[in-house]
């Protein structure tokens, strides 16, 4: 820790806090997160590792946000990531209007190469959002926060909890309970976002699961067995009961966007999991190819962080352990050997 200085405090997390810092020697600009371990005897959390081997796995990738290091510090352990100068969220609360149709375009293709990517290594984010897309100074987007992602099961063997994904881009499959799902829940996020980025505002913004479903419902219509057949094998399928609605026609919910977004848009936002179109295929779709044509990151709006203290993203609960930048190394309560084979050689 000693080889960085900490120039500020960005955000927190559930899991740790995050600085801007600089690093001594080399003078580059990086953000550390510092995740303290609660109770030494619980070991280093779920999240932090999946993050760290998600990120190891996939650590070379213009559309996701490098992972620098990893090492020891106090009663915990930083991540150190390249410095970030804002994110989508703050892109879409400061616009004084919806994005352009070109600006819209360029963050989906760069959100959709950065999906692609980690669905061809077989990485699950689950945590897509708005929030959880950096971008630089130069108005490139990268993906970011893996600690809820997973390596996917390709046979859809595996179990996985349903409690994932901020709610307003949760996959309906998640909210009825599904344990087995694949990287479709990425997918329907994306059709979220997509349509967050065209619309200036959240498609469906529910309080609560319940109304989380019924905003869907009230533009999607109720789903039923004939149009998504696996709907009775959820667990909550039975739990749960709505008034029969009619979809509404998307260029109705969107008046604005043009007939190729839309097109695109509905292929993301369908109830049957695997009709979803891949990020793959979505990144051929006719919706890039007409103009106005996505616009170069140099084009795009760039905010800088609000001052002030950051806003916390869903704080958990108090950390035992405090961090002190000034604490030698050798004091650590974390033995460095449990996350050695996670630090870069060289």
């Amino acid at each position: 820790m000693d080889q960085y200085c900490i120039l500020g405090r960005i955000g927190e997390g559930a899991h740790g806090i995050v600085f801007k810092a600089k690093h001594i020697e080399t003078g580059e600009i990086v953000a550390l997160k510092k995740v303290a371990l609660r109770r030494l005897e619980d070991g280093i959390p779920n999240q932090a590792l999946r993050e760290i081997k998600a990120l190891q796995e996939i650590e070379d990738n213009q559309y996701v946000v490098q992972l620098k290091a990893v090492f020891p510090h106090g009663a915990g352990f930083v991540l150190a990531f390249e410095f970030m100068l804002s994110d989508l969220a703050e892109v879409v609360r400061h616009a004084q209007r919806p994005l352009a149709p070109a600006q819209v375009k360029s963050y989906l293709q760069m959100l959709l190469k950065g999906v692609a990517f980690c669905h061809a290594n077989n990485i699950v984010h689950r945590d897509l959002k708005p929030a959880n897309l950096l971008i630089s100074a130069s108005g490139q987007l990268k993906i970011a926060d893996f600690g809820l992602a997973r390596v996917f099961s390709p046979d859809g063997s595996r179990l996985y909890t349903h409690q994932v994904a901020t709610r307003w881009y949760r996959a309906p499959e998640l909210l009825y309970g599904a344990r087995q799902y694949d990287q479709g829940v990425d997918l329907w996020a994306v059709g979220c976002i997509m349509g967050e980025l065209l619309n200036g505002s959240p498609l469906f913004p529910g309080e609560n699961d319940i109304e989380q479903l019924c905003c869907v419902l009230r533009i999607l219509g109720t789903p039923s067995p004939q149009v998504w057949p696996e709907i009775t094998e959820l667990p909550d399928y039975n739990k749960i009961s709505f008034k029969e609605q009619a979809p509404v026609p998307l260029e109705e919910v969107l008046s604005d966007a043009s007939p190729q977004a839309l097109d695109l848009l509905g292929q993301f936002l369908l109830y049957p999991p695997r009709q979803r179109i891949a990020a793959s295929k979505a990144l051929l779709h006719q919706y890039f190819f007409t103009a106005p044509l996505p616009a170069h990151p140099s084009e795009l709006p760039i905010p800088q962080r609000p001052g002030g203290p950051a806003p916390k993203a869903h704080p958990g609960p108090p950390h035992v352990h405090d961090f002190h930048v000034d604490r030698p190394l050798e004091e650590s309560l974390l033995d460095p050997e449990l996350i050695r084979p996670f630090i870069p050689e060289g």
